[in-house]
């Protein structure tokens, strides 16, 4: 009778810990194969690297050829104003996914990752490439505002990671999240760089008269249009990680234990449904300080790449496009290298936290050094720049991998896609004001390149220092409460 009951209401099997799966739910069947498959679900981890990276191309291509975008757009009425207005184009990005990566999140909760993930993989293509098509500034601003509406990939993909992972293995699948950014950050600024202005560059392969003539920031868009569309297909691949269930009754197993436990998680969801995210002190700590690193970190991007291009009278490195993607790419490969090997046996040896206050220190002693080295040049600045930009980019990567991973440990698994959703949006606004803050204080830093106190560059890492001190402050306690349990 208790295998006719359980035939009925679609059970899969049960651990000898008395752990219920069901056959129907999709969440069900992966915490079975994790249970009894101890190894590392790499299948699943490539696809949604595939996905990661499809979603960073639009964001990491547009830095190395923003400036000359702007200037092309003849909105600013001086040189020194470029800044300003390129860091509106930055911001519109981080402003659409501010306004909806909590309803993607609450979505993801409700309906699955999957679903989630394969629609905003989709709009990407459409919107990114009717970005590369703008020829005015302010449907440039819109367009990549809807590219940021419709941007709710990455709360969805995190929580994928943490739950198609084992426990001990949620480093090394929030890693491949880090190693997708950092190829994206070989590959965006690459495209960006070598990609636009093509029949300026490349006269031979596209002439005067082609498109790529007329829209000349279209190719790479165009480029990262299709890497997106194969990650649509890709999509079609991942299995679902979300419980799709409900508890069944006591008649349906016959067995006291059991019932008894899965009572005791019909209370938990129940309380848990009932208490708000914004009451659990351990995810909104955690999402805080994630939120001003966040900043300090798209201020650092959108400010490193005018300063790398912008002339050598007022403190830039008077570096072309190609120089720019050159070394984002370089600092994409080291990202990618100490993400994949090196991170997840710190994190395991060191802890979280640890790993991520070192780093934190050790930023603040980089970024001081920044103003010194535009007075360099030749081989000694290429070989010095390179260096610095794989060190800050791996800084701040290993202190974003380990806020995921409490911020994640935190909740439950059914509120996880609202959680990671909150924290997209609270941290979308922080990054939305990181390139609008960064490009105004690149613009005063120009104008103010003979002051006495803090001329020039010496201003602008003086205030992404005060940044950093302040994130790293806010790790310690009283602000940051670690998490009480996983889920």
């Amino acid at each position: 009778m208790a295998d006719q009951n359980s035939n009925r209401t679609g059970l899969l099997s049960k651990t000898e810990k008395d752990v219920v799966y069901y056959a129907n739910c999709p969440g069900c069947k992966i915490e079975d194969r994790k249970a009894t498959n101890l190894g590392i679900p790499y299948k699943e981890l490539v696809y949604i690297w595939i996905v990661v990276l499809s979603a960073v191309l639009p964001i990491s291509s547009l830095f190395p050829y923003l400036y000359f975008l702007v200037r092309d757009f003849n909105i600013a009425k001086k040189e020194e104003d470029i800044g300003y207005y390129a860091g509106c184009v930055g911001s519109a990005y981080m402003f659409g996914r501010a306004l909806t990566s909590l309803l993607w999140g609450a979505l993801a909760d409700r309906y699955g990752r999957k679903p989630v993930i394969l629609a905003c993989c989709t709009t990407v293509i459409i919107c990114n490439t009717l970005f590369g098509l703008c020829t005015n500034f302010w449907i440039a601003v819109a367009m990549r505002f809807l590219l940021g509406c419709f941007s709710g990939i990455f709360g969805p993909v995190q929580a994928y990671a943490t739950e198609v992972c084992r426990k001990e293995y949620q480093a090394l699948g929030l890693s491949f999240i880090s190693t997708a950014w950092a190829i994206g950050l070989i590959i965006g600024p690459a495209l960006g760089g070598f990609l636009a202005q093509p029949a300026e560059k490349y006269p031979n392969i596209f002439s005067k008269d082609s498109l790529f003539a007329r829209f000349p920031y279209f190719l790479p868009c165009l480029c990262i249009s299709v890497c997106a569309t194969a990650a649509t297909i890709a999509c079609c691949w991942l299995p679902e990680t979300l419980h799709k269930h409900s508890a069944p009754n006591e008649e349906s197993y016959g067995a006291d234990h059991v019932t008894e436990k899965i009572q005791e998680s019909k209370e938990i969801r129940s309380t848990d449904s009932k208490g708000s995210l914004f009451t659990n002190w351990p995810l909104i700590s955690c999402i805080v300080v994630y939120c001003v690193f966040s900043l300090h970190d798209m201020a650092y991007s959108e400010i490193f790449s005018l300063w790398a291009v912008s002339p050598r009278k007022f403190g830039g490195l008077s570096y072309t496009t190609e120089n720019v993607g050159e070394i984002l790419s370089i600092t994409g490969v080291g990202l990618f290298l100490f993400q994949l090997v090196i991170y997840p046996t710190i994190e395991r040896t060191l802890g979280t936290l640890s790993v991520a206050r070192a780093v934190a220190v050790l930023s603040v002693l980089l970024l001081s050094s920044y103003p010194f080295i535009a007075k360099l040049s030749g081989h000694s600045l290429y070989l010095i720049i390179n260096t610095a930009s794989v060190l800050k980019n791996i800084f701040a990567t290993t202190i974003f991998t380990g806020l995921i991973i409490m911020q994640n440990n935190s909740v439950s698994q059914h509120q996880r896609g609202a959680a990671n959703g909150i924290s997209m949006t609270a941290m979308s606004l922080f990054k939305a004001f990181g390139p609008a803050g960064g490009g105004a204080l690149f613009s005063l830093a120009q104008k103010r390149i003979n002051a006495t106190f803090l001329p020039g560059n010496y201003l602008i890492f003086f205030i992404l220092n005060v940044n950093l001190v302040i994130g790293l402050v806010m790790t310690f306690r009283p602000f940051l409460a670690l998490p009480r349990r996983s889920g």
